[in-house]
């Protein structure tokens, strides 16, 4: 549900009778806030100055009809579902009027149990319809800002800790696994602090060996070392009043976390080839996928670059441990590969979204990026299903409870016809009554998964 206030409900008849007993019906159910009009012009009064989820409206009435006022609600609110209330002779016209845009219509006599559940419908359209709504929102705005994606309270976490720390000046120590995020974080500290007109520099420490990444750091002069045939400036020098992003931080190499340490103490370092000293304020964002701990004491890594590093921890858990944001992640990565690859994909279907749920992602949101991104190019069908997913996934997804496939039958001619052309019958038949799921049907025909799939190409 979008709404935790009561929905609000607007009854509109000409018949004071017909208008109070719909009253009572809705008011006896306590979630609902009534209001009642006599005509359709006062009734346009009260939609203007509330807002009402649904109209049950009278079709005759004078002054103002049903038909009228359903075209003015629809004006007043796009999310209005319109109920008519009809009498003898005037159901066709209903039907019609439904065209225009009205839910359903109730017709007369009717009981308490028929407006009950047709209000009921109304409402769980309209909140669905709101609820989509949101949902594009909310992907349009994090493709737009490029923030970070979750409901989870987990990654709610990450968010609040992260919009707490963006306005200070603060080194930020960022870890958690391969594939999490960790980039999007850091850019998301950048975007919402005082820096984030200036520039937003990454380094990914784990790249490059350790001589390039001295260079890209610090920069060097011209004649600095064999191929230097110029000046150039460093990551330091280039994020000079932003941020600098050091992603994998811990694979840097001891001489140069010595120089690493100077900078954070008083901001101060030196080109390749140079005696100069420069300045450079920077906001320093560190990443790494190991544990800094754990390098400090084998002595791989400076105890004290640790705690510079580390006055704020941000730890991002593994989307296996925030499940619940992968249907968001998954519909984000499927408008993003739709669009790119100029494809009409509009949805995932509800047993796929299941799947990519009960998999564990050992590469985490990176490899639910490619998931989809293979399932959009793959796909032959308007929705992602269960067969355009990765073997992987479904080798350990056992949905056969699900699947019935009873007094089904095969007619297979004997004579000519092969072992091997029977067994592909009778697979393919099997993987038509699973919904192409290769997973399922294996399972149904007692072979493994990579069993049915090597079957399959052969």
């Amino acid at each position: 549900m979008i709404d935790t206030e009561p929905s609000s409900i607007l009854v509109v008849d000409d018949n004071e009778g017909i208008r109070e007993a719909v009253e009572k019906i809705l008011k006896k159910e306590k979630t609902y806030t009534v209001f009642t009009a006599s005509d359709g012009e006062e009734a346009v009064k009260i939609l203007q100055q509330n807002t009402i989820a649904v109209l049950l409206t009278d079709l005759r009435m004078p002054k103002v009809d049903g038909l009228e006022l359903l075209k003015i609600a629809k004006t007043i609110s796009e999310n209005i579902e319109v109920i008519l209330i009809t009498g003898h002779g005037t159901i066709e016209v209903a039907v019609e009027v439904m065209k225009d845009g009205a839910f359903d219509f109730i017709q007369k006599p009717f009981n308490k149990t028929t407006v009950l559940k047709t209000v009921r419908k109304a409402i769980e359209k309209r909140d669905l319809v709101l609820e989509n709504r949101t949902l594009h929102e909310k992907l349009n705005s994090i493709r737009e800002t490029n923030t970070i994606i979750g409901k989870s309270s987990a990654i709610r976490k990450v968010i609040e800790l992260a919009a707490q720390v963006a306005s200070s000046s603060a080194t930020i120590l960022i870890s958690g696994e391969s594939g999490v995020g960790k980039e999007i974080v850091a850019l998301a500290i950048h975007n919402f602090s005082s820096r984030n007109k200036k520039s937003f520099i990454k380094v990914s420490c784990a790249a490059l060996p350790e001589t390039l990444l001295e260079a890209e750091l610090f920069g060097y002069e011209r004649g600095a070392f064999t191929g230097a045939f110029s000046r150039k400036e460093g990551r330091f020098e280039l994020a000079n009043e932003g941020t600098l992003f050091l992603d994998e931080v811990g694979d840097i190499n001891p001489s140069i976390q010595v120089k690493l340490l100077r900078v954070l103490q008083n901001g101060e370092f030196e080109r390749l080839g140079s005696g100069k000293t420069l300045q450079a304020n920077i906001r320093l964002i560190a990443a790494t996928n190991a544990s800094l701990k754990d390098l400090v004491k084998n002595k791989k890594f400076r105890e004290d670059l640790y705690y510079r590093l580390n006055v704020i921890n941000i730890e991002i858990p593994p989307l296996r441990e925030r499940k619940e944001d992968i249907p968001l992640l998954a519909h984000h990565f499927l408008n993003i590969y739709s669009k790119k690859n100029n494809r009409t994909i509009t949805g995932i279907t509800k047993e796929s979204i299941t799947i990519l749920q009960k998999y564990n992602w050992p590469g985490n949101v990176r490899e639910l990026e490619n998931t989809i991104e293979r399932a959009v190019i793959l796909t032959k069908e308007k929705e992602i299903t269960p067969s355009d997913l990765p073997p992987d996934l479904l080798i350990n997804f056992d949905n056969t409870e699900n699947v019935t496939i009873a007094n089904k039958t095969l007619s297979i001619p004997l004579g000519k016809i092969t072992l091997k052309d029977i067994e592909k019958i009778v697979m393919e038949e099997t993987l038509k009554q699973s919904g192409g799921n290769k997973n399922i049907a294996s399972k149904i025909l007692g072979v493994s998964a990579r069993t049915l799939y090597r079957k399959m190409d052969e």
